[in-house]
């Protein structure tokens, strides 16, 4: 039962999180899953079957509050779609234990971009009437191709790859973004489900893990729509990239490191790396606000 309460709060979580940054479900709840001894095919599975039911949910929270673009989600999600059941079907066909290392660092980078993106990058002038400009096909289809294929490969990978991508043209309203990144996400999903289906055994799913994380993802999903036109997403983006950053050190630790001590040194040094940052950023969230107000 303790379980199953932890994996619903992590759905929930990691779906606020999603839904307000256009990121972080995927890599945060497979980060979690891999630590309690989850093959990375079956977290990638898990993962995006519970997904089905938290971005169906989180694209219609963005329909709702007008944050999706329509024409570039078919843009996104055909070549995301393709490419999503390719990596689903490749990650069904290899060692596990080969795998759960590569997938790890996979994750640790996507966090440790996910902190770089927004640290550093977000003070990046981003015009707020700009709605959704056009993006040339020639960036986006292929862009969109490569976040479907690690994706599925790493359980999460889709809006870590746009989301910044689409932000750093600085000519797209921020919300617009995340919206249309979410809303197509739920065709990447069915995707890389029904590739899992047919290369997977079903049996070695745990079916209600994935109700519990969807449940939990569902909650959530109106909430962060609601939030993303007010919060200070990079306080947020570098709560999870910490959080993904974390997890996925503690788990590479503990497969290369058979000192104890030396494991908890390196988690000691991780978290207060993580709250310093998330500090500094909100020190220079407060610094700005009184500066525009003086």
């Amino acid at each position: 039962m303790q379980k199953i309460i932890i994996f619903a709060l992590a759905g929930f979580l990691a779906e606020l999180v999603d839904g307000s940054l256009g990121m972080g479900y995927g890599a945060s709840a497979s980060s979690i899953l891999l630590t309690f001894g989850i093959t990375p095919a079956i977290a990638s599975a898990t993962v995006h079957f519970s997904e089905i039911l938290t971005t169906a949910a989180a694209g219609t929270s963005h329909l709702k509050f007008n944050n999706v673009h329509k024409p570039s989600v078919l843009k996104l999600a055909i070549p995301g779609s393709i490419a999503a059941f390719v990596g689903a079907m490749f990650l069904s066909n290899v060692n596990g234990d080969y795998m759960k290392p590569i997938i790890s660092v996979f994750l640790l980078l996507l966090g440790m971009y996910i902190i770089y993106q927004f640290l550093f990058k977000s003070d990046k002038k981003i015009d707020k009437n700009a709605g959704f400009k056009k993006v040339s096909n020639l960036v986006l289809l292929p862009q969109a191709a490569i976040a479907g294929f690690l994706d599925s490969i790493g359980g999460g990978g889709w809006g870590p790859v746009n989301t910044p991508l689409l932000l750093s043209s600085k000519k797209i309203e921020p919300r617009y973004v995340i919206g249309t990144v979410s809303a197509s996400e739920f065709f990447v999903t069915i995707s890389s489900s029904l590739s899992f289906l047919i290369f997977l055994n079903w049996a070695s799913i745990n079916w209600i893990l994935v109700l519990v994380l969807g449940i939990g993802g569902v909650i959530a999903a109106p909430l962060s729509a609601w939030l993303v036109k007010s919060l200070p997403i990079n306080i947020l983006a570098i709560g999870v990239g910490g959080l993904i950053v974390y997890t996925n050190i503690s788990s590479l630790a503990s497969i290369f490191i058979n000192n104890t001590s030396a494991i908890f040194t390196i988690k000691i040094i991780v978290v207060l790396t993580w709250l310093s940052l998330v500090l500094t950023t909100a020190l220079r969230n407060k610094t700005k606000v009184s500066t525009s107000n003086s």
